[in-house]
């Protein structure tokens, strides 16, 4: 093309660009298999779903990812952790460090960059007030330790109350869950979310639930070993962020100067659905999860029985 063609067709190069920066801004930003409740302006929100068994070929009805989001001097340092899969992760050692140090200031910086445990599962989409186009649909839904719990408490049921446990993940015998949502101390709450009576799923037929179950999303791609960077790479992201250079307490000390001295950013200007956001919380201890394990092993030999 001559220069005179570039002048003459300016015009059209100007919506092809608009077209392409468009079409590529909108690629990767939203993942149409996930699903997240709605809240309103005031931080309250409302929905009914139902947690899905697991899909053929995986075993188990949901799966736990680690990962770390925190800001640094050198900028923001937002990846999954390798203690997900069980090894070594550079960001887990250096937090060991630090609070084995006994230095106060430290131990809050580990608190700042502590890992977050996040679980995933299918969920069939009861009632979405907010987005009722939602309803009817299987998405992925990703939630915190709180509703977890709760999952694990409708499991265990109480012999106090005389309530027998349910498998929360069974299209005949779970329930639905009642997802409420209300913003308290500034921050989400989900204390008034409930399993509702036992009940078939919409009272279906066979062949209805095989046809939601077949349209779940497998739960081990989001933990496959694709989905992490390698030791080396973490480190080499770590120290950049950190501006490591000595050891890991002298350039602790430094980060945290830095990070008081640092103006405050709004994580949330920064979206990304698979780095969740930094946990607000500080932890009794360092990468201290006591009891996942014995979850997992649980809903092993529930799935076993």
């Amino acid at each position: 093309m001559s220069f005179s063609d570039l002048r003459k067709n300016k015009g059209n190069a100007f919506n092809k660009l608009q077209k392409q920066l468009e079409s590529s801004t909108k690629v990767g930003t939203v993942d149409e298999r996930f699903w997240k409740i709605q809240s309103d302006k005031a931080g309250n929100g409302f929905a009914v779903i139902r947690f899905l068994p697991a899909i053929e070929g995986e075993d188990m009805p949901f799966v736990k990812l680690y990962s770390h989001a925190f800001q640094g001097p050198g900028g923001w340092y937002i990846e999954n952790s390798l203690t997900t899969l069980g090894k070594d992760d550079p960001l887990g050692e250096y937090n060991r460090e630090l609070w084995n140090s006994g230095d106060e200031d430290l131990k809050n910086q580990v608190r700042k960059q502590k890992r977050k445990l996040s679980y995933y599962s299918n969920v069939y989409i009861v009632k979405d007030p907010a987005n009722p186009e939602n309803e009817g649909t299987v998405r992925l839904f990703r939630y915190g330790k709180k509703i977890h719990d709760k999952i694990m408490e409708a499991v265990n049921g109480d012999e106090l109350e005389g309530r027998a446990g349910i498998n929360p993940f069974c299209f005949w015998e779970g329930a639905d869950f009642k997802l409420r949502v209300k913003k308290v101390a500034g921050y989400p709450n989900y204390d008034s979310s409930e399993f509702l009576p036992v009940g078939i799923l919409e009272d279906l037929d066979d062949a209805q639930l095989e046809s939601i179950w077949k349209r779940g999303h497998s739960l081990q791609d989001i933990v496959a070993a694709d989905q992490f960077k390698s030791y080396d790479q973490l480190k080499e992201r770590l120290d950049k962020v950190l501006g490591r250079k000595g050891s890991a307490a002298s350039t602790a000390r430094e980060t945290v100067r830095e990070a008081a001295a640092a103006p405050s950013v709004d994580v949330s200007a920064k979206p990304s659905f698979s780095k969740p956001e930094p946990v607000k919380e500080a932890p009794a201890a360092p990468e201290s999860d006591a009891g996942d394990e014995d979850v997992m092993d649980y809903f092993s030999k529930l799935l076993d029985d």
